[in-house]
């Protein structure tokens, strides 16, 4: 990240930009910073000024206690407003249910797109949901970082064996130094299920697009979220899982963009 701007409870927060032409600011999920979203910005660079950010407590940006997720919406605020003023929006996973309730919220936005956000569509699991927030904040609590990373990984359906291979590769110290993190991924999914009232006051155009091999699940939340948008639109992207390729997607958010 080459540039920084100040939110406004003074948390520093990094961002680079990259391309020419109408602005679009790229939003990770969990456990990622603002790399991760770069190939995807890349892909746009030739239509579109790309901005990546990290969030509030990953990468270069700072934090600040206490979290709130109004404190994320203005973190993204400020990188709009560093950047023109004005914008369009795309969040992957947590990252786009952050970008709806940017929207919401009434963030200068003209269109918003989100890749699979994980809302809870299945019925009876508020208790799994609950047990997974108070597990990791217990955790976190006690400093076990480590417990909280496999308790997150365990909830994306990852293999035990995996696992056990991630906590020895070389990525496990760079997860464990944003695991407190989780926490604030965990407080922008809110009670789990799709928010449709707050998807109801987003008065701009939204995308919700997922993939095909992806699980069932994710396929209806994102038909749900763009079901809840008065102005919504459901995409499928055949052969994409939740790891979608930067090359598939980035033709479908130019023609949404409008380029």
């Amino acid at each position: 990240m080459d540039k920084k701007t100040i939110s406004r409870d003074g948390t520093s927060i990094a961002y680079q930009r990259t391309g020419q032409g109408p602005v679009v600011v790229l939003v990770s999920g969990a456990m990622s910073t603002g790399a991760t979203v770069a190939p995807l910005a890349m892909a746009l660079s030739d239509r579109f000024s790309t901005v990546v950010y990290d969030r509030r407590g990953r990468g270069e940006s700072g934090d600040t206690a206490p979290y709130a997720v109004e404190r994320e919406v203005e973190d993204l605020a400020a990188v709009i407003d560093a950047v023109g003023g004005d914008a369009a929006l795309y969040g992957i996973s947590s990252g786009g249910a952050l970008v709806l309730r940017a929207a919401a919220s009434g963030l200068p936005v003209g269109r918003v797109a989100v890749y699979e956000p994980p809302f809870e569509v299945r019925e009876g699991r508020e208790r799994e949901r609950a047990a997974y927030s108070d597990g990791l904040a217990g955790a976190l609590a006690e400093g076990r970082r480590g417990d909280a990373v496999e308790l997150f990984l365990r909830v994306t359906g990852l293999a035990e064996q995996m696992i056990v291979s991630a906590r020895q590769s070389p990525m496990w110290p760079g997860l464990e130094a944003i695991a407190p993190t989780l926490a604030y991924d965990d407080a922008v999914m809110g009670d789990g299920p799709v928010p449709r009232d707050l998807l109801a006051s987003i008065t701009v155009p939204v995308l919700a697009v997922a993939g095909d091999a992806s699980p069932d699940r994710m396929r209806e939340a994102a038909r749900q979220v763009a079901e809840a948008a008065p102005q919504g639109t459901y995409r499928l992207l055949k052969g994409q899982t939740h790891a979608v390729e930067p090359e598939i997607l980035a033709p479908v958010l130019a023609e949404f963009y409008g380029a």
